[in-house]
């Protein structure tokens, strides 16, 4: 790996932190909006359910928002967390979006309010409003109270009025009359006013004429208000969420503008909420940092309804769960399917809501049925009758035959025959009209001329196109009742390479256009039906001859598909009404002639582009996006609903036909697994096909302590097979799974600390070392640490362990009555906590809490271990990995990258010990953990299959990549980012030059040798006129910037 490299996000961000309702698209329009840490999503309540419109990175960290109206329209107003802190006020969103629209988002203002003396508080931002989304001079105010919890404004004040809620110094005795737990306001809107005051057992109403107090749950636990949504307009009813995922109503009684009390009732359980938002018919949005968001129904009132609770007793339906990695603490990158494809499994969510996530790339084929069949050409599905509700028939076409396979009662596929159907020729084109065409003949019944053949045919339920004379005669047909009828020919100057009629548009049954791919002049010609006009003409260029051409729509956009012969795809939009073709793309799908059929998944149609590398086309938020099909290789593909095999494809691979249901449209692939407790840390087994979790499941009674786990799960079923229960306040901090020298036997190994409630440091831990028996953890050895083991690693035949500041080798050894034991061999100290280790050959490298990277050696002659460099700069490490036998990365607690390089070649000894920071960046998410591997199937014949990577995640629940590039290639993305970041403006006007600068309390520096991919990626989402401004701008290709950038997604 090198210095030079390429961070990309994989999976963006998912926990969801803030959210408001209101009508900002358009004044008719409802919208939900959401806040991920560094992106905007803005949805469209729709009668099918949210429906997503925009979705923008915004550079910075949002740290909190309102939403409020302002002449009559809606406006967001947030505040970002960087170094410095920016507020930016949005008007509404334009209607018609293009990608610089977007990223402008028509921002209304921007300030910056940065102040060198102050900083946030102690307990976090915060940010009050006026509710009139007045905002002009910023000045300060002194305020006498430190530890302030939260400041809003109040309504209905004839001057703009503050309320204060802090906490009181312990050793201050002072009274007052709220829960010492209390931590948020919520004011009343007119015509109540006031404000609440919500703490762990009680809530208060204030105002100046009233003071009604209720506790939370009489004679229940304690509950921690986490979020809060009101409900009805006239602020008397809200909706509170606490730590435990409990939802409650908690309305205001009153009489007119009289307060009379508080009333609070359980509804149920949601995931933990960090935001609550109301929509619309009692249905309500809950955002979770811990777990997957939720679309709920809540019952406005329980009694009136006479609703029952479901089985736990919950008022509350989840209506549909939006996936959240976050918080993703720890993951491990495994090839579970053994078909060369990583995929990421990961410790996501926190509390009740805790869970496994396993992530892979692309879309798998979930296999059915298969059969053994060689040299397929060609395959369709045909139903017995146009009443049929299922496909019945599955032709499949040979060079010189044709077969026809049907379902029998006993679910069993063989071949049959249809009456009428010519079998021995090849069939080129099929569809339920029935009919086929052959190289002599077209039945029911159409013959080509005397001493001509087809070359090229296609169809719908209503008309045919066919190439015969030499391939130079297009002749279009139409299919009446019972009847086949020439309606038109026409003699082209060159030979017919591929042919689509595939309707688009209201009538499912007829297309107004066809395409048609040309050899001789490598071009597409569209004509008019059904009179064969030409009506554009479409240069390719190049020498590669158009070998499938499709017309399709997605999500109401008409484009045309050609595929090349060599791979490639170009992709336009297609106006239907003149036949233009404009917004010429092309995308590298493989190295093989591509063929293009359309399907259906969920009622919504794609395209399945079978290859060497097939892939599936699809459309989100108006944007065609390509995923791969976990397969190697596929020839052919048809849809195949049979009654046996609903929803299905049938898909022809080297040597085999198989019958698979297809996995859900997305670029990635995530399955849950949900654990009802949180998951710190995993590893993988592949010797006994486990993993093996540290785990944390709290009580219902907080006041017993937490209990903890070593679980070990079946890698398939990932049901729990085994579990070792840790002693009271022991903490599973690390695992390993490794094997020893001279033992041939594969262990678990668990780094443990004892967390005492009087200790401000732990003093005490183990290693444990398992081994997996029949299915079952049986514990080997245990070996006593003098304070918590938060790091395991092997190390030549050894374990090497991070005992607090120590970094400590241990032997294992073999006792005399065969028992095994953990015997110290040196150590090393030096550090304040060792927060992360990693070793290659004799090298340890360690990320320290507070003190950045430091270089170890292992000496085996003196059994000694000693430091040979150390980077001076203090850094509070969070995640450190070795990207080669020189060069470090490490991510610090200000959302930084950064690489060190180790100065083998320095003159002196001083110069030697300082490890040289040669790459910074800002990243804006604080990462958990690094590891080694691949997302996608590495490609060999590609340049990319050979560029090396490590993924890492995210507390938001991001998944990323950072590839290491040889320079040239970073030169030359360099100078692309730099002309990106003149065209693509950042929402807000930020300037992404300055997000990406490396920023911590002690220093901010430009980034250097680290490239921002999600920037240079989106330079595929923009116009033709942006991207021939940037072509001239670096003297290439768009074709080529093109090509080189689609190689790049194809690490993630």
């Amino acid at each position: 790996m090198s210095i030079w490299n390429y961070v990309v996000t994989a999976h963006k961000p998912t926990n969801v932190t803030h959210s408001c309702v209101g009508n900002f698209t358009t004044p008719q329009e409802l919208n939900l909006i959401l806040a991920k840490c560094t992106r905007i999503e803005i949805h469209l309540l729709t009668p099918q359910g949210l429906q997503l419109k925009l979705d923008v990175p915004i550079y910075g960290r949002i740290a909190h928002w309102n939403f409020f109206a302002l002449m009559e329209k809606h406006r967001i107003f947030y505040l970002l967390q960087r170094r410095d802190t920016n507020y930016v006020f949005f008007n509404g969103m334009p209607r018609n979006l293009s990608l610089l629209q977007v990223l402008c988002l028509s921002c209304r203002a921007m300030w910056d309010v940065s102040d060198r003396l102050g900083h946030p508080t102690d307990n976090g931002q915060v940010i009050p409003f006026d509710n009139k989304g007045q905002l002009k001079e910023a000045f300060n105010i002194r305020l006498e109270e430190l530890q302030v919890l939260d400041i809003k404004f109040l309504y209905g004040c004839s001057k703009p009025t503050i309320v204060v809620l802090y906490q009181i110094p312990k050793f201050l005795c002072l009274s007052n009359n709220l829960d010492n737990g209390a931590d948020l306001l919520i004011p009343v809107p007119p015509p109540l006013c006031g404000v609440l005051i919500i703490g762990e057992e009680t809530i208060v109403y204030c105002s100046a004429n009233a003071f009604k107090a209720i506790p939370i749950r009489p004679c229940i636990l304690q509950s921690i208000t986490k979020a809060n949504g009101r409900v009805d307009a006239d602020g008397s009813s809200y909706l509170l969420g606490d730590h435990a995922g409990l939802l409650h109503r908690l309305v205001i009684t009153h009489e007119k503008e009289k307060v009379t009390g508080l009333k609070i009732e359980l509804l149920g359980e949601t995931s933990i909420a960090s935001t609550i938002s109301y929509l619309d018919n009692a249905i309500v949005y809950i955002g979770s940092s811990y777990g997957d968001s939720q679309a709920v129904i809540v019952p406005k009132q329980l009694i009136k309804l006479n609703l029952q609770p479901d089985a736990i007793g919950s008022y509350v339906e989840v209506l549909e769960r939006y996936v959240n990695l976050g918080p993703n603490v720890d993951f491990c990158v495994v090839d579970l399917e053994r078909q060369g494809q990583g995929q990421v499994v990961t410790c996501s969510g926190a509390y009740k809501d805790g869970s496994l996530r396993i992530v892979r790339d692309g879309i798998a084929i979930n296999e059915q049925a298969s059969v053994k069949l060689q040299g397929i050409n060609g395959m369709w599905s045909l139903r017995s009758s146009t009443v049929d509700l299922f496909d019945t028939f599955l032709v499949v076409s040979f060079i010189r035959e044709t077969r026809i396979l049907a379902m029998n009662f006993g679910d069993v596929m063989k071949e049959t025959k249809i009456q009428g159907f010519c079998s021995k020729a090849e069939t080129l084109f099929c569809h339920d009209v029935v009919y086929n065409s052959t190289t002599r003949e077209m039945r029911y019944e159409w013959n080509a001329p005397q001493g001509y053949s087809l070359s090229v045919a296609t169809a719908n339920a209503t008309q045919v196109l066919l190439a015969t004379g030499g391939g130079r005669y297009l002749v279009y047909l139409e299919i009446g009742d019972g009847t086949l009828t020439e309606v038109k020919q026409a003699l082209l100057e060159y030979e017919i390479s591929c042919l689509g009629i595939n309707p688009i548009g209201d009538n499912p049954n007829y297309s107004q256009l066809a395409a048609v791919g040309i050899w001789t002049d490598i071009s597409v010609w569209i004509f008019s039906l059904p009179n064969l006009n030409l009506i554009t003409k479409e240069n390719l260029g190049g020498e590669i001859i158009p070998r499938s051409i499709l017309l399709c729509a997605f999500e109401g956009i008409s484009y045309l598909l050609c595929a090349l012969g060599d791979g490639h795809l170009l992709n336009f939009l297609l106006n239907m009404s003149t036949g233009e073709l404009t917004d010429r793309k092309k995308v590298s799908l493989g190295t093989q002639p591509i063929t293009l059929r359309t399907f259906s998944s969920k009622n919504t149609t794609h395209v399945f582009a079978a290859s060497d590398r097939p892939t599936v086309i699809y459309s989100s938020n108006k944007k065609l996006l390509y995923s791969n099909v976990n397969l190697k290789e596929v020839s052919h593909m048809c849809s195949f609903n049979s009654a046996a095999f609903p929803d299905s494809l049938a898909i022809a691979k080297e040597g085999e036909l198989t019958i698979g249901t297809i996995d859900d449209i997305q670029r990635h692939h995530i399955r849950s697994i949900p654990l009802g407790e949180h998951a710190r840390r995993i590893c993988h087994q592949e010797q006994s096909r486990t993993f093996a979790i540290c785990s944390i499941k709290n009580q219902s009674n907080a006041d017993e302590p937490k209990m903890h786990f070593i679980r070990l799960l079946d890698d398939q079923t990932f049901d729990f097979i085994s579990t070792y229960r840790l002693d009271t306040f022991e903490y599973g901090c690390s695992i390993l799974s490794c094997s020893f020298s001279d033992d041939t036997n594969v262990y678990y190994c668990i780094g443990t600390a004892y967390v005492l409630p009087k200790e401000n440091e732990p003093t005490k831990g183990r290693i444990l070392i398992f081994i997996v028996e029949d299915g079952k953890l049986q514990l080997i050895v245990e070996k006593v640490t003098k304070g918590a083991v938060y790091t395991l690693n092997a190390f030549n035949g050894k374990l090497l362990a991070g005992v607090n500041q120590k970094i400590q080798l241990y032997k294992w050894m073999l006792r005399d009555d065969g028992t095994r034991e953990l015997q110290s061999e040196c150590e090393h100290c030096g550090r304040i906590l060792a927060r992360d280790v990693q070793t290659r050959e004799d090298f340890i490298v360690v990320g320290d809490l507070m003190k950045s990277f430091s270089l170890l050696i292992y000496k085996h002659e003196e059994g000694a271990i000693e430091e040979r460099a150390r980077d001076y700069n203090a850094n509070w490490m969070t995640a450190v990995e070795i990207l080669d036998d020189g060069i470090y990365l490490g991510a610090e607690s200000s959302f930084n990258l950064f690489t060190v390089r180790k100065n083998s070649e320095g003159a002196t000894d001083e110069e030697r010990g300082r490890l040289e920071v040669v790459g910074e960046y800002h990243l804006g998410e604080f990462v958990n953990r690094f590891r080694h591997g691949s997302l996608v199937m590495r490609l060999l014949d590609s340049d990319v299959g050979q560029i090396p990577t490590v993924i890492f995640g995210t507390i938001s629940g991001v998944i990323g990549v950072i590839a290491s590039l040889p320079h040239e290639q970073y030169v030359f993305l360099e100078e692309l980012q730099t002309n990106l970041r003149k065209v693509i403006k950042g929402v807000g006007g930020l300037n992404h030059e300055q997000w990406r600068s490396f920023n911590n309390k002690k220093k901010t520096v430009d980034a250097k040798n680290f490239l921002d991919g999600d920037l240079i990626e989106s330079f595929l989402d923009l116009n033709r006129i942006r991207m021939d401004e940037i072509s001239k701008a670096m003297s290439v290709s768009v074709e080529e910037l093109c090509e080189r950038v689609e190689e790049l997604t194809r690490l993630h």
